[in-house]
């Protein structure tokens, strides 16, 4: 499977034509290659304003979002790089709060695919190289970074330093990456994602995290001790309350902060997280004010998002239309503590072949009015039959989404769901395109 990117952009799209065409690193393992091309680019990553370098297997990139919405409301310029893209290749880049242009876009990547001839590199390790690149050469007081898949070996990881570093909630997804076996790393599943993902830690530099189950938290901690750096822990070192506020409370004091914009508990969570991070580095200043503004003001597309007036939405006749990208058990979970207390919905789910049916579907089921199938755009997908075992509703299939929603009844919202490549499709139909 590889990242689809397409751009309108002719100097853009030779570039992502030259990264689709790059092989998966299959057995590859290790950060040699991603070293090598930043030695032969000068070494940008050792040239980066204060890093924020974010990991988990849930609630990362939300993290990030009210990271960089934090340190915006101080006033500060604030690169930001996460990942996937929904609708642009360009999302993954945004340099001082904008996303790089396509001008800069197709240099940057045909500088780094030119000077990596003969190291066959991945589509994520081009994409991080070029990241580092544009943040090098571009002053900001912050940036904040997203990991890929894992920790230890993504590619993010050849940075050196940080200001600090974070861990959100952690759980199963990419299992194939992420639990292959290998000498001297945890046996136990939880253990071995928990190591994957704490092996950011860079001496010296903080690593915060959220609360984990006592195998996990065990595993972070050993593997944290390990590289020398300071572990700040959720329940140990910082907690917060979460009613009609959040009440943060650390060794430096107690903080009333409002509750985020974007729906659900697990929103809220991922911004004490966030605070948290702030509260333990030393590279910028942010006050109080600047929290709570951050917390209000963050967006991140794609996550229970209500999907605004568009053409996709013009065809569910005036009911609610929410969109998530959520693919994994944890995600599954947090989607159906939403939905509690609330009427049941219309399901239209397009899950990766190479995920689990069942991770979604089954803490939705009784929460659904129907279910349709649709395809992942540019990926395999499951078939309608794949979710029939976990639900005692008819399973429809449809082609495309608008073909799902103008085959609905009139009674009922809608919840599209399953992927976040399906998410980018449909924020592309309903012009709702990332800026």
């Amino acid at each position: 499977m590889k990242d689809f990117a397409i751009s309108e952009n002719p100097a853009v799209q030779a570039q992502l034509d030259r990264l689709g065409a790059l092989s998966l690193p299959s057995g590859r393992l290790g950060l040699d290659t991603v070293r090598e091309l930043c030695a032969r680019l000068g070494n940008p990553q050792d040239r980066l304003p204060p890093v924020f370098h974010v990991a988990g297997t849930n609630g990362k990139g939300s993290t990030c979002s009210y990271l960089r919405y934090i340190l915006e409301a101080e006033g500060l310029t604030v690169h930001s790089a996460t990942k996937p893209h929904l609708v642009r290749y360009n999302e993954r880049i945004r340099i001082a709060g904008k996303l790089i242009e396509d001008e800069l876009l197709a240099a940057l990547l045909k500088e780094v695919l030119d000077a990596s001839e003969g190291l066959e590199p991945s589509f994520f390790e081009v994409t991080t190289v070029a990241t580092f690149l544009a943040y090098a050469r571009h002053p900001a007081d912050a940036c904040v970074i997203e990991t890929g898949l894992g920790g230890r070996l993504d590619a993010t990881n050849v940075m050196p330093t940080a200001a600090v570093c974070g861990i959100a909630t952690l759980g199963f997804d990419h299992e194939a990456f992420l639990l292959a076996p290998e000498d001297g790393v945890p046996t136990d599943p939880l253990a071995r994602i928990a190591f994957e993902k704490a092996s950011i830690a860079k001496p010296g530099v903080p690593l915060v995290t959220m609360a984990y189950p006592q195998v996990a938290a065990d595993s972070v901690a050993e593997t944290v001790a390990r590289i020398g750096a300071p572990l700040v822990m959720r329940g140990r070192d910082w907690e917060a309350e979460i009613a009609g506020s959040i009440l943060y409370r650390d060794a430096h004091g107690e903080l009333p902060l409002p509750l985020p914009a974007l729906p659900g508990t697990h929103q809220a969570e991922n911004a004490a997280l966030a605070v948290a991070m702030i509260r333990h580095q030393n590279a910028v200043r942010v006050s109080l004010g600047a929290l709570g503004k951050g917390i209000v003001d963050a967006r991140w597309p794609a996550r229970l998002q209500r999907l605004g007036a568009g053409p996709l939405t013009a065809l569910a006749g005036g009911r609610t239309v929410w969109l998530d990208g959520g693919h994994n058990p944890d995600a599954g979970r947090a989607i159906a503590r939403h939905l509690e207390g609330q009427p049941p919905v219309h399901l239209i789910m397009g899950m990766l072949a190479n995920k689990d049916p069942s991770a979604i579907l089954k803490p939705l089921a009784d929460r659904a009015l129907s279910i349709s199938v649709v395809p992942a755009p540019g990926h395999d997908a499951h078939k309608p039959a794949d979710f029939a075992p976990f639900t005692s509703l008819p399973v429809g299939s449809f082609t495309t989404v608008p073909e799902a929603i103008a085959a609905l009844p009139a009674d009922g919202d809608v919840l599209i769901v399953g992927s976040l490549y399906l998410a980018g499709e449909v924020l592309r139909l309903n012009d709702e395109i990332p800026d």
